[in-house]
């Protein structure tokens, strides 16, 4: 099995930032900058994916001066490409380029969060498998 048929849910990371839609832009923001990521997905009790706010978000919140204590459910974009844990990794690169998207949940087929992929885990990913195969050395 070469790299990018390897399911994502296989090579999706599994230590995902969440948050509730009730919390506020500084606790996602909190949250972010101490996990070192560029996202936090917005899930319900049941881990149903709602929401994703990202840096972006976080930099049209502060250019408009709302404050700390906004709700991130009212500034999350909505309904975001999500992609199936059983999905192949092509497919899920595939859809992150077609739809622009740098982060990407991965979900099982109830729509509950299981993972991540990111841009920056595809170029890791990317490299680890050019590696292997000898193209790129030390």
């Amino acid at each position: 099995m070469s790299a990018w048929t390897a399911q994502v849910g296989d090579v999706a990371r599994k230590d995902v930032a969440t948050v509730f839609p009730n919390q506020t832009v500084k606790e996602a923001a909190d949250l972010m900058y101490r996990t070192g990521t560029g996202s936090v997905v917005v899930i319900t009790p049941e881990r149903t994916v709602i929401g994703i706010f990202t840096e972006r978000d976080l930099t049209r919140v502060v250019a408009e001066g709302l404050p700390h204590e906004t709700q991130v459910g009212s500034v999350m974009t909505r309904n975001p490409v999500t992609v199936k844990s059983t999905e192949s990794l092509s497919k899920a690169i595939e859809l992150m380029a077609e739809k622009k998207v740098r982060h990407l949940p991965v979900v099982d087929s109830e729509g509950r969060l299981v993972g991540i992929i990111t841009s920056r885990d595809v170029v890791d990913l990317t490299e680890r498998y050019l590696a292997s195969a000898g193209y790129i050395t030390e």
